[in-house]
């Protein structure tokens, strides 16, 4: 095996090492979520992408992306959300092709509600991983961008 070789299988191990990290995570928020609050992780990822918007809203372009989906299965999604009350669709003034999609205040509600639930199973799934050898380095990779609090005072 040559050098170039060795780079290939690194990146592959690494490749690997994070989509197994990521099967962890998704799978303990997958479950949380779901039994304590009826959402999926895509879900919570579109309400939470939804509520750090300036305005409350974005493009259902945009939302796709952030939420690594298709354009037809973010539609699919969104009209789920939008059935449930946790959204709307609102036509852009400016481009009538373009439709946004916003918070309402139950899809806040929901996702305030959830967001602790979502940090603790995170917080816990990295603290598993870090036992886990061939995840250990990566979770604490992640566990370390996370800033200290500020002290109080």
């Amino acid at each position: 095996m040559g050098i170039a070789d060795d780079a290939v299988e690194i990146r592959a191990r690494g490749w690997r090492t994070l989509a197994a990290l990521h099967g962890l995570i998704e799978g303990e928020l997958e479950q949380a979520l779901q039994k304590e609050h009826q959402l999926s992780v895509v879900e919570f990822t579109v309400l939470d992408a939804l509520s750090r918007q300036d305005g409350w809203h974005m493009r259902m372009r945009q939302l796709a992306r952030a939420a690594a989906l298709s354009s037809s299965a973010t539609t699919r999604l969104v009209t789920r959300l939008e059935d449930r009350g946790l959204l709307v669709r609102i036509l852009c003034t400016d481009d009538r092709r373009g439709i946004y999609t916003e918070l309402t205040p139950p899809g806040r509600a929901l996702l305030e509600a959830a967001h602790p639930t979502h940090d603790r199973v995170l917080e816990s799934a990295l603290a598993e991983a870090a036992e886990i050898p061939e995840l250990s380095g990566l979770a604490r990779a992640l566990h370390e961008q996370v800033p200290e609090p500020a002290p109080a005072g």
